[in-house]
C-alpha cells in the first residue's frame, strides 16, 4: 500500500488540481492543511526544504509543486 501525503492550503489552486488528479485516478491520500497546522508546516518544511505547497510526499518520495509525470512516474 502506498502512503502519499499532500501538504497544502486550501487557497492554493496547484494544490486543489494535486488532490483532484489523485481522485481522478481513485488514489487515496491524507490532505494536511498547513496553514491551519503549525508543526506539520515545520515537517513539511523539513521534508522538502521548501515553504511553498503543494508537497506531495509518496512514500518518503517528495515532489514540490503539482507534477502529474513525476506522481506518474513515483506510482507506476
Amino acid at each position: 500500500m502506498t502512503n502519499i501525503t499532500v501538504y497544502s492550503t486550501k487557497m492554493c489552486p496547484y494544490c486543489v488540481m494535486a488532490k483532484k488528479y489523485l481522485e481522478s485516478k481513485n488514489i487515496a491520500f491524507t490532505d494536511v492543511d498547513v496553514s491551519s497546522d503549525y508543526s506539520k508546516a515545520l515537517e513539511m518544511v523539513k521534508k522538502s526544504g521548501q515553504q511553498g505547497v503543494p508537497v506531495i510526499d509518496i512514500d518518503g518520495q517528495i515532489i514540490v509543486g503539482f507534477d502529474r509525470q513525476k506522481i506518474d512516474q513515483i506510482l507506476k
